[in-house]
């Protein structure tokens, strides 16, 4: 067993838009509360999962099921969302731990396919392959940030995207979405999970792909999500503690889907990276 040892002392004791709506409950179903633990654990079981322990008690979901992860690297990292909490238990900043509940549960009882659809639903409405024709400075901005993205994309997967001005979009053939439904099939359940939920952060399946293939930092995937706002922001100013705030926050939800993705991947070798980095 692995413990966390912490300062802090013993506090006293969906059909697509259903899904999202679930996904949000799950994270905010209770906001904050005291802490009620002081020391956290994890624990290998017979059957090779992972369990947290908070003192003597196992975690368990909001569906009322035995809290398990596949490997010990998800395991710390949920566990150190529980040990880094303070005297109150913020729920909505412990991204890893909500999405291992949506995992578990999967409260709307989606399969495997059901979820890659939903996630190619995305490439229609993609947020980079929607461009604006006015004005020019913005036009410019979007083609020499994104089009290299879009470059990539269609020839890391022998596909083809494009972009468009139009209210309807570029027209995505139908070669590249089985191209794309044939790669989000090698992801397992819980890989697709955290892959989904940063599609739905970045309003995009081409910026989430490049970042999941490491071909974008978080950093660089946030930003050409908000690429407009960034633009509008520039010229005509912003409330500063607001934008930074909104930042903040999508690079924390990013780029815990992100570490999701790659810890809950089949390949041991990237978990071992991922250890070692």
């Amino acid at each position: 067993m692995r413990t966390f040892r912490t300062q802090t002392s013993r506090s006293k004791v969906c059909p697509r838009n259903r899904y999202y709506e679930c996904v949000a409950r799950y994270s905010a179903a209770t906001a904050e509360r005291k802490r009620f633990y002081q020391d956290v654990s994890i624990s290998q079981s017979e059957g090779g999962l992972y369990e947290i322990n908070l003192d003597q008690r196992k975690l368990k979901t909001p569906g009322g099921k035995l809290f398990t992860v596949p490997n010990e690297a998800l395991a710390i990292a949920v566990a150190t969302e529980w040990d880094t909490q303070r005297d109150t238990l913020k729920f909505y900043t412990m991204h890893l731990t909500t999405l291992c509940n949506t995992a578990l549960d999967n409260p709307t009882q989606r399969s495997k396919e059901q979820m890659i659809t939903a996630a190619l639903k995305f490439l229609e409405t993609d947020t980079i392959c929607y461009r604006v024709d006015e004005p020019h400075g913005l036009v410019e901005l979007q083609r020499n940030e994104w089009d290299p993205v879009l470059q990539w994309i269609e020839k890391r997967y022998n596909v083809t995207i494009g972009s468009s001005a139009s209210i309807l979009g570029p027209e995505i053939p139908e070669a590249t979405k089985d191209t794309l439904r044939q790669h989000l099939k090698s992801h397992n359940f819980w890989s697709l999970t955290g892959l989904e939920y940063v599609i739905t952060q970045l309003k995009s399946i081409v910026l989430s792909l490049g970042m999941i293939d490491r071909h974008l930092s978080v950093e660089q995937a946030v930003l050409l999500s908000r690429l407009e706002e960034e633009y509008q922001i520039r010229r005509w100013g912003n409330v500063e503690w607001a934008h930074d705030y909104d930042m903040y926050e999508l690079r924390a939800r990013t780029a815990a889907g992100a570490l999701f993705v790659h810890l809950t991947s089949e390949s041991s070798t990237v978990k071992h990276k991922l250890l070692q980095d």
